[in-house]
C-alpha cells in the first residue's frame, strides 16, 4: 500500500527481474510460472536449478584470514548488487561527500556485533542454567 501496484503481473517475475538485476550472471533456468493449487488458490513462484553444483564458503571452518577475505567478497558483492539496482548518480549525490554515512554504518556495524555478543552470552547461559539444549557437531564435509 506504501509504493503503489507493482509493474509485474506476477511476483515470481518481480523476484527473478530482482535478481537478474543484481546478479552479473543469473541461472539459466531463472523463470516464474503462475499456478493453482490443489486447494484452488492460484500462486506466483519463481523457478530455478536445483542444484548449481557451485561450491559454497563455510564460514565456521575458516581461519580469521579467510573469513575476513569472505566478508570482504561478501561486501563488495552487497556494494556491486546494490549499484547495479539503483542510480549511482543519485545516490552519490545522497550519501554527499563527507564521511557521514561511514561513520554512521561503523556505528551500526559496531552495535550490531555488540548485540550478537549479548546474545551469544545469553545463549550460553540459557544453556548452562539448562533453560536450553545445545549440541555441539561436527561440521558437514559434503
Amino acid at each position: 500500500p506504501y509504493v503503489g501496484a507493482s509493474e509485474y503481473e506476477n511476483q515470481g517475475e518481480r523476484v527473478v527481474a530482482g535478481q537478474r538485476l543484481m546478479q552479473a550472471a543469473s541461472d539459466i533456468f531463472l523463470g516464474w510460472q503462475r499456478v493453482d493449487g490443489i486447494d484452488g488458490r492460484r500462486r506466483d513462484f519463481y523457478i530455478r536449478q536445483l542444484r548449481d553444483w557451485k561450491g559454497i564458503a563455510q564460514p565456521e571452518l575458516m581461519v580469521p584470514r579467510g573469513m575476513r577475505a569472505f566478508g570482504e567478497v561478501c561486501g563488495t558483492t552487497l556494494a556491486r548488487a546494490h549499484a547495479r539496482s539503483g542510480d549511482r548518480i543519485a545516490i552519490a549525490g545522497y550519501l554527499g561527500r563527507g564521511d557521514v554515512f561511514d561513520r554512521a554504518l561503523t556505528t551500526f556495524a559496531e552495535s550490531y556485533a555488540d548485540q550478537n555478543e549479548r546474545d551469544h552470552q545469553a545463549l550460553v547461559k540459557a544453556v548452562k542454567d539448562g533453560r536450553v539444549t545445545a549440541a555441539q557437531t561436527e561440521p558437514d564435509s559434503s
